[in-house]
């Protein structure tokens, strides 16, 4: 019985993730499309600010992207996921900077903060807790 339950933990972890990947990919994706009109603002903009938005939705990609390829064999990707759960928090520092310094964001924005900041952690204790029971097995 222990058994199943190790493997099924794991499974929700992997579908956890998963879920959670698709926010980072499906915005990023969408950002490196749209440039800022993702967030409904109207033209025009400044050139300069449609370079840098698109470049940190590539960047946004990227780490969604790395997250999924965390996925398989989840127990041993350790170190890649600690290091993505890292740039993930320091971008959820930078945002939580962000509502001090100018105000409360959007519904969305906040969710993105809760889930860098807490559910990325999370998500590490719990990859960390996989590990260490398939590896005692």
């Amino acid at each position: 019985m222990r058994g199943y339950r190790m493997i099924l933990e794991k499974r929700l972890l992997q579908v956890a993730v998963a879920i959670a990947a698709a926010v980072p990919v499906a915005t990023g994706l969408y950002g490196v499309l749209r440039g800022p009109g993702f967030l409904n603002v109207a033209e025009p903009w400044p050139v300069d600010l449609d370079s840098h938005f698109r470049f940190y939705s590539g960047i946004f990609l990227a780490i969604g992207v790395g997250w999924y390829s965390c996925i398989p064999a989840i127990e041993t990707k350790g170190r890649l996921f600690r290091m993505l759960a890292v740039f993930t928090f320091v971008g959820g520092l930078a945002r939580l900077w962000s509502l001090f310094a100018t105000g409360m964001p959007s519904t969305g924005h906040m969710a993105g903060l809760c889930m860098e900041l807490v559910g990325v952690p999370l998500l590490v204790v719990w990859q960390s807790r996989i590990a260490r029971i398939m590896r005692a097995a």
